[in-house]
Parts: C-alpha cells; sequence; structure tokens
C-alpha cells in the first residue's frame, strides 16, 4: 500500500470505511490487556523463586563478616550486597555504594527531598530559593517527572537523540542558569526509546560546567543488566570515574535496584556517588532508618553469588521477553512499514518500545486502544507536565502480556493507528 499522504480523498474514505469494521470486528474479540506499566511477567518472577530457599530457619545469617544479619547495625549494607551492586551498576567502587531497601525510586524522591528540605553540601536548601529547575530529557520516566513536579520544581524538556540528551542544551542551560539544580537521566536502554548515551555524551556529562554549586545528575542506571540479545549489547562509560577524571567528583547521584532481577516488591535498591555524598546521605539516614533489610540483602547475595550468577539469570530473562519485543516490532514492521504514519525504536534492551505517531494522534491511538480493550500507557506521560507538545509519543510495554496477547495487542495497535491516521488526514 502506498504512503497515507499520498492518498486521494476518495482513496483515504475508502479505506476508513474497511477500517472502521475492522474495529468494530476488534471490539467484538473482548481483548483485556494491560500493557501500561513496564511490569515483569509471572514467569520472570518464578524464575527467582529459588530466592525463597536461599535462607531457612538453619541458615547461618551472618555476612562474610560475621555480623548478624537479623539485628541492627551496617547502617549501608551488608558488603557482600554492596559489593554485588557495585558490579551491576557497572564497576562503581563498593565504598561508595549504600544498600537500601527494594526500591531506587523511593532513593531518588529522598534525595530530592533532602536538597528541597536541607540543601546539598552545605548549599542553601532549595525550598528556600525563589526558582529551582530540573532538565527532563523527553520521551523519558513519569515517574521521575512527578517528584520534581510534587516539589514544585520547573521542568524543562530536553529533546533526546539516539546517543542521548541534546547535550548542547544541556550544557547551555546548565553553564549559564544557576537554578537548574539537576537533570535526570535514564542512561542505558532509556525508558521508553530504549537508547543508550554515547561516550561522548558521557563525557560531556562528567566535564559540565555548571554555575549552581549544588547542581546533580540523577543517574538511574534502571536497566544496566538487562539486555535482550546476547551479541547486540549496550554498554556505557561509569559516570562516577568520568565526573572524577573530569574533576566533579561530587556532580553525580546514581541509582539502581534488582526490581526486574528478582522480585519488583520485594528487589534491593543501591545509592552510588562519591564520598562527599555518600557521608551526607548516611548522616540523613541515621535519623530516617534503624537501617534496611539486611536478611533480604543477605538472601539475594547468597542465590545469585556474583556477578557472573547475576548474568546467567538475566539471559533467562532475555529469553522470555525477547519473543515479545519481536511480535511487536513485526507487526510494526509488516503493518506500518513504508505507510508514513508512524516511526519506531528497536532496542537492544530495557523494557519499552517507542512509537511516534503522526503529530496529533497519540491520544486518539490511545483512547481507541481502550475502547477495545488494551490500556497503554497515558499520551503525553514520557514529557514533563504529561504535555507532549507534538502529542505523538506512545510508550510501548511488551514484557507483562504473553507473546500471543501481546501479538494481539500489537494488531490492534497498529489497526488504531491506521485508523487515527486516516481520520487526521481526512480532517
Amino acid at each position: 500500500m502506498k504512503p497515507y499522504k499520498e492518498m486521494s480523498r476518495e482513496e483515504l474514505q475508502s479505506l476508513k470505511t474497511e477500517l472502521d469494521k475492522q474495529f468494530e470486528d476488534a471490539k467484538g474479540k473482548g481483548l483485556k490487556l494491560d500493557m501500561s506499566r513496564g511490569k515483569p511477567t509471572p514467569a520472570q518472577l518464578d524464575m527467582a523463586m529459588g530466592l525463597m530457599d536461599a535462607l531457612n530457619s538453619g541458615s547461618d545469617m551472618k555476612t562474610e563478616g560475621g555480623i548478624d544479619t537479623r539485628n541492627y547495625g551496617l547502617m549501608d549494607g551488608i558488603p557482600e550486597a554492596r559489593r554485588l551492586m557495585a558490579d551491576i551498576m557497572g564497576g562503581v567502587p563498593m565504598e561508595n555504594v549504600i544498600v537500601y531497601g527494594n526500591a531506587s525510586l523511593s532513593i531518588m524522591y529522598d534525595t530530592v527531598s533532602r536538597s528541597y528540605t536541607h540543601g546539598v553540601l552545605g548549599s542553601t536548601p532549595w525550598c528556600r530559593l525563589d526558582k529551582v529547575k530540573f532538565l527532563c530529557p523527553a520521551p523519558g520516566y513519569d515517574r521521575h517527572f512527578a517528584i520534581t513536579k510534587l516539589f514544585g520544581v520547573e521542568m524543562i524538556t530536553i529533546p533526546m537523540t539516539p546517543a542521548g540528551p541534546d547535550m548542547d542544551l544541556v550544557e547551555k542551560y546548565v553553564s549559564e542558569d544557576p537554578a537548574v539544580k539537576g537533570i535526570w537521566c535514564v542512561p542505558k536502554y532509556s525508558n521508553p526509546q530504549g537508547y543508550s548515551y554515547s561516550d561522548e555524551t558521557v563525557r560531556r556529562f562528567a566535564a559540565l560546567k555548571p554555575a549552581a554549586e549544588d547542581f546533580r545528575i540523577y543517574w538511574d542506571n534502571a536497566y544496566a543488566i538487562h539486555h535482550l540479545y546476547e551479541d547486540q549489547q549496550d554498554e556505557i562509560l561509569e559516570i562516577l570515574s568520568e565526573c572524577e577524571k573530569a574533576g566533579n567528583p561530587d556532580m553525580v547521584y546514581e541509582f539502581a535496584s534488582t526490581s526486574k532481577v528478582s522480585f519488583a516488591g520485594a528487589g534491593i535498591a543501591a545509592f552510588a556517588s562519591s564520598k562527599a555524598n555518600i557521608e551526607e546521605a548516611k548522616k540523613f539516614m541515621t535519623i530516617q532508618t534503624i537501617g534496611h533489610d539486611k536478611v533480604n540483602q543477605l538472601r539475594h547475595v547468597r542465590y545469585f553469588k556474583d556477578m557472573e550468577g547475576v548474568k546467567a539469570h538475566m539471559r533467562k530473562h532475555a529469553d522470555i521477553i525477547r519473543p515479545k519485543f519481536e511480535a511487536v516490532l513485526s507487526v510494526l514492521d509488516e503493518e506500518l512499514g513504508g505507510l508514513g504514519i508512524g516511526e519506531w525504536t528497536r532496542p537492544h534492551g530495557g523494557y519499552f518500545i517507542s512509537f511516534d505517531a503522526m503529530e496529533g494522534c497519540a491520544k486518539a491511538i490511545v483512547a481507541r486502544c481502550k475502547e477495545a480493550g488494551v490500556v497503554l500507557t497515558g499520551a503525553g506521560a514520557t514529557f514533563p507536565y504529561g504535555n507532549d507538545p507534538k502529542d505523538s509519543n506512545i510508550r510501548i510495554a511488551p514484557t507483562y502480556p504473553t507473546a500471543e496477547e501481546m501479538a494481539a495487542a500489537a494488531d490492534l495497535f497498529v489497526l488504531c493507528v491506521k485508523l487515527v491516521s486516516v481520520e487526521k488526514l481526512l480532517a
């Protein structure tokens, strides 16, 4: 079929009649699928059930150094869990790591909250400033934007490229405006596009010259080990060492977790940064908590053992979710290729595919899908304030449904893309 924009009005009208009939048929199938969040499928969670057997009532509950994990102590996490998380984050020094509870999002929230109420390393608390701004590469992670929005931080959209955020813009804002206090980053297999930052991008981040002494890079390394292919694995430079080399050791906060490695609700999460930033975080932790769940940390280390154990586990994850990504991409290629009504990413890892519809069509496509039984992430959610200026980006989360359900959902999705695009062109 030729590109839609090359069709006559009569051809488009005829096509719309056909698509309307197909849509009514699709509604009659009674689909009920939720692809709104990047959740592990039950089969992935089942793979980690051995965690439950890693410890039992007869287990030695002590760390390698002899500390009892059932008791108080080791505020920054047991050493073997710190070492494991340091390896997962790409080889940061374990002394620069704190292991927290189950969610890295909680650490990010706490870090923003602490900056707001008490400042960063002695700087003025954000709550006493007239204006605080954050850079938000977009499309991006909606929960990041929700945190800064909650604290009244002004969010500035930075366009994403396949090599990472538009660094010319990042450098301009960071160097010229002391109100810019941070930037959200998902540097590897980004949410939702699946892009990984190039070496040049990472080095430019490390070499930033902020106008604000308390500017920080919020480096959410959520998909550090989430490869889809054994022979096509993106790798990124380790940001802490790059910042140190560039003379900016305190400029980055890094976050990671095992939420999509072990159990999404009962993994372990970690924070990595410079010695000064780590000491400041620990100072507040001693007031905030008696300590995090060291028994769960021990359970994870006993089960995975080391980084090789984690990698072997993640290869099994890839075997489960890769066919779902490929099912979606196959349908997109076959049904939309050459029609000129959409573009999509082909990630090597992570949890999402990013789809860009014709301008002004995303909200209508998402609504049509919902009408026929498939729930997608809300259009606009991947932008600050939920405002996609082009109303074109849609995040596809293929991981949770089965491969068969995913193929059915993809069929409905492309039908809705075609129908809404024809309606747009006719209008």
